[in-house]
């Protein structure tokens, strides 16, 4: 375990019980998360590429333009 992990279960042990729940709970969920993503990108990885590959075709021939968020 990381020196920043070992300090972060040592913070989370002075929290009450359900904190430390809610904490666990939401760590599990992300570590899940990112095993399903993974899993998800390896199983659609030619997709993804063809996608990446239209994208950056659509770049280089100026077929794109700059996101404004504020427009969104």
């Amino acid at each position: 375990m990381t020196r920043l992990m070992e300090k972060a279960v040592e913070a989370l042990r002075s929290l009450p019980e359900e904190q430390q729940d809610a904490v666990a709970g939401f760590v599990l969920s992300e570590i899940e998360a990112d095993h399903r993503w993974a899993a998800t990108s390896l199983q659609h990885a030619d997709k993804l590429r063809k996608l990446a590959d239209e994208a950056r075709e659509d770049f280089q021939a100026g077929r794109t333009s700059e996101l404004d968020p504020e427009t969104l």
